[in-house]
């Protein structure tokens, strides 16, 4: 027997066996609910792919009206069903209330959070500051925060050598691997951790100080099937520029609207990436994140869903910087809609395994949620091609185009205009950006960028199907000094 530090005692267990938990990082998750065999085609799936080429070249040769009408229908079948979603999910929210103090239960449980860095030069110290306004008991609890990084990440390890850590922060160093991805990292570090609660901060949050207080109390007064608790993400900087407004709106409503509605509903939640707090056990029956997939947060959402676990909202509020220039905007959103493209094909794949888990009325939410994201952003420019009435010039359907028909399509796309409009107005009332309202009518022009987003995307999945186009942050600072420290929620 012999007393030695924890972090001695991992520094060893990394160095004998860190080869050994890396390669077991990669592959936690079963080969059958993993992405990692993407880059292997099988004969079955060339066929398909051929087949599907060859239809669509074929109808573009000989029937190109018909392959547009066709490619029309879809886009508007998916543009309906993504309004109907959002206004059902609007109409599931109950009436805001105050939100009151979180009452901790008599034994406070450990709690482990989780923090990938990656590329991180300024943030480090500012991390660390925003994390020391958390108010649960850190010292009596040893609540433990991971700082996660790459043996190859140099920068990082420098930064942080700088640093002065408090006793309750330790850095756990990955080991290199077949993939340098966030999932991969947090499967590896998770093994080092002894909370009764995992949750994940990215590198630019500004937690509610009370925000571990508010999980613990809310699992604590929770039945055992809520797995997980997702917290509301917003932004400090949303007056940087047009885009920063535009994305903060957009977040609003993901995380204000859409997501409370469907978690009220009994419907699949895909996570977002932050914020997000599990019980351990769950989190080891589902066999952590997919190491492959670069939108671990919403895979693993679904896998939660398929193992009979619900996700609940929780009123706290996490505050980050906005990704407000052009090119890394579009990075970034090709990353995720390349994650969602990924994690729509690894769960339906089996389409009557996935039916079986969920049930039809989560098969089909998954389904509507997934696809029309995806199909919404990549067949925009079809629906663009109505502004060529406009503009005096002939349009592939002439033909058909009738004046009823052209009443139709006007009318559908101002509801389409309406809906996104009522949801962005919705979601800024439940948020503290309410003078962000005039901006609402401008997201006709940012949503097009997603278009930009998916081809990229589409293009790396086809060349690069686990490449982690890392986004860079420290960029913006909070709008006023104080911003980046919400209260309570």
């Amino acid at each position: 027997m012999a007393l030695a530090l924890e972090a001695d005692i991992h520094h060893l267990i990394s160095a004998r066996a860190g080869t050994r938990l890396a390669q077991a990082a990669e592959t936690w998750v079963p080969a059958q609910d993993s992405c990692r065999d993407l880059n292997r085609t099988t004969p079955r799936g060339r066929l398909f792919a051929f087949a599907a080429a060859a239809i669509c070249l074929l109808l573009l040769l000989l029937a190109p009206q018909l392959l547009f009408a066709a490619a029309l229908a879809l886009a508007l079948g998916s543009l309906v069903m993504s309004q109907l979603m959002k206004l059902v999910a609007l109409a599931a929210l109950p009436r805001q209330t105050a939100a009151t103090a979180a009452i901790l239960p008599p034994n406070p449980p450990l709690v482990s959070i989780l923090v990938p860095l990656f590329h991180e030069q300024d943030i480090a110290r500012t991390l660390v500051a925003r994390l020391s306004r958390l108010t649960y008991p850190k010292a009596l609890l040893d609540v433990v925060l991971v700082l996660v990084l790459e043996a190859e990440d140099r920068l990082t390890r420098e930064t942080l050598a700088r640093t002065e850590l408090p006793p309750w922060m330790r850095t756990i160093t990955v080991p290199p691997g077949r993939v340098t991805t966030k999932p991969r990292a947090l499967n590896y570090a998770y093994r080092f951790t002894r909370g009764e609660i995992i949750g994940i901060y990215d590198a630019e949050d500004a937690p509610a100080p009370d925000q571990i207080d508010r999980v613990v109390a809310q699992f604590h007064e929770s039945p055992a099937d809520v797995g997980c608790l997702q917290g509301i993400l917003d932004y400090y900087n949303p007056r940087a520029n047009w885009l920063s407004r535009c994305f903060t709106i957009e977040y609003a409503s993901w995380f204000r609207i859409l997501l409370p509605g469907l978690s009220r509903l009994g419907l699949v939640v895909p996570l977002g990436g932050t914020t997000v707090f599990f019980r351990r056990a769950v989190l080891e029956k589902v066999c952590g994140w997919d190491a492959h997939n670069v939108t671990e947060d919403a895979d693993l959402g679904v896998r939660l869903a398929r193992h009979g676990f619900r996700t609940d909202l929780m009123p706290s509020v996490t505050r980050e910087e906005a990704n407000n220039r052009f090119w890394p905007w579009i990075k970034q959103r090709s990353r995720w809609l390349k994650g969602y493209g990924i994690t729509w094909w690894v769960h339906t794949r089996q389409p009557r395994r996935l039916w079986r888990d969920l049930g039809p009325k989560r098969f089909a939410g998954l389904q509507i949620l997934f696809l029309t994201t995806l199909v919404q952003f990549a067949l925009a420019p079809v629906l663009w091609s109505f502004w060529l009435i406009l503009m005096g010039l002939p349009h592939p359907l002439d033909a058909f185009l009738t004046r009823p028909v052209i009443l139709g399509l006007t009318a559908i796309f101002l509801s389409a205009e309406a809906v996104s409009i009522l949801i962005g107005l919705a979601a800024l009332a439940r948020s503290p950006h309410r003078f962000l309202m005039p901006w609402v009518p401008t997201l006709f022009a940012y949503f097009p960028l997603g278009t930009v987003a998916i081809y990229k995307a589409l293009w790396e999945t086809l060349r690069n199907p686990f490449y982690w186009d890392k986004t860079q942050h420290g960029r913006s600072a909070p709008d006023t000094p104080g911003e980046d420290h919400p209260p309570g929620g």
